[in-house]
């Protein structure tokens, strides 16, 4: 088994003067204008937890992983046990939207067409219409997405990577704030479809649900007498209060130290001995670009979520798990010896230098 060490407390960096790509000077001043820019773009976040919180008790580790990918614009799959409130959170975090909201249940029988959307035959004009589908909708929840096969899952390829839907010869655009919220239930294997590896990895994060702790359980007890009985959620926070704070979020400021250290914890992943890790027999492919990429939009959102205007390793740590759990295809040895991906991506953490 790969052993573990104690996660180090690691102090935040003093943003020092610095040049951003492109050549704009990034200094004490510059980075405070962006903390008060923060501060303003985040006054919705209290406000929205909050909301959420009225129904959903406990959960804040998914509570704040949802809100990254909202400030990224990063698909999420949320894999947990039943009655973990998945479902729930998700419905609940859409209704405190005002926006548009379609929930996709997968199941065996489903075609591509159930999704995107086909063309039909118009008698009347001799010519085909297109009529769309479900996936047309700025949030999607699809539910279950391990219950249908392969051909259907492949219909979200498109959509969650382009931001489009080609429906015959045609392409439509989707939403701005479009954003796919998955579920999958990691036990129930009979009449489930594995999820191909180009579908796994267009999720940003991959998050696994836990159980609440025995304080929120209770009172979970204490507050639902009636399956049925959940509050109204009403919306808090626009499409456009969202577009708001990802643009502020781009402007968080990273130093240089701080993206050389999210390219060596993924670059870890393919080649450990680099950095004094055995662990090249139990990987068998390590993270994608797309890994680093989203390490970068991900910590941005964890310091946005903190009202910082500016990146620390700690962002990076608590994220590093959730964007590359799903990124990494462990070995046979890996699997007999009982290590899984988790394993290795704490070790990677615990080994590879902090800045």
């Amino acid at each position: 088994m790969i052993s573990r060490e104690r996660d180090i407390t690691i102090p935040p960096p003093a943003p020092a003067a610095a040049t951003e790509p492109g050549g704009t000077t990034t200094g004490p001043e510059s980075v405070r204008a962006v903390n008060e820019a923060v501060q303003r773009a985040s006054a919705w976040v209290p406000l929205l937890k909050n909301e959420i919180g009225r129904v959903i008790i406990g959960q804040q580790y998914l509570v704040d992983r949802l809100l990254v990918g909202l400030l990224c614009g990063g698909h999420i799959l949320l894999e947990g046990l039943p009655g973990l409130a998945k479902t729930m959170a998700v419905k609940t975090l859409a209704a405190a939207i005002a926006t548009d909201f379609r929930r996709i249940q997968f199941t065996p029988d489903m075609l591509p067409a159930d999704i995107i959307g086909t063309e039909i035959y118009n008698p009347r004009d001799t010519s085909f219409e297109v009529k769309q589908g479900p996936i047309f909708a700025s949030m999607i929840l699809a539910d279950e997405i391990n219950r249908a096969p392969s051909k259907v899952q492949s219909a979200l390829l498109e959509a969650m990577q382009e931001k489009q839907v080609t429906i015959g010869e045609a392409s439509f655009a989707l939403p701005e704030l479009f954003l796919v919220l998955a579920t999958q239930n990691p036990i129930e294997q009979e009449g489930t479809y594995p999820l191909p590896e180009a579908q796994v990895d267009r999720f940003m994060l991959k998050v696994v649900v836990d159980y609440p702790t025995m304080e929120e359980e209770r009172m979970i007890l204490d507050s639902v007498d009636h399956v049925d009985a959940f509050p109204d959620v009403r919306p808090v926070l626009s499409p456009a209060d969202i577009l708001s704070a990802r643009r502020v979020a781009t402007t968080i400021y990273i130093d240089d130290r701080i993206r050389d250290y999210i390219v060596s914890l993924v670059y870890a992943t393919r080649e450990p001995g680099r950095f004094n890790l055995d662990l090249d027999d139990y990987i068998e492919t390590g993270a994608s670009p797309r890994a680093t990429i989203n390490m970068k939009m991900a910590a941005r959102a964890m310091a946005f979520l903190s009202g910082r205007g500016y990146v620390i390793p700690d962002d990076i740590k608590s994220c590093a798990l959730d964007i590359m759990r799903h990124r990494i295809r462990i070995s046979y040895e890996a699997e007999a010896e009982g290590v899984n991906s988790e394993d290795i991506v704490r070790k990677i953490l615990d080994t590879v230098p902090v800045p």
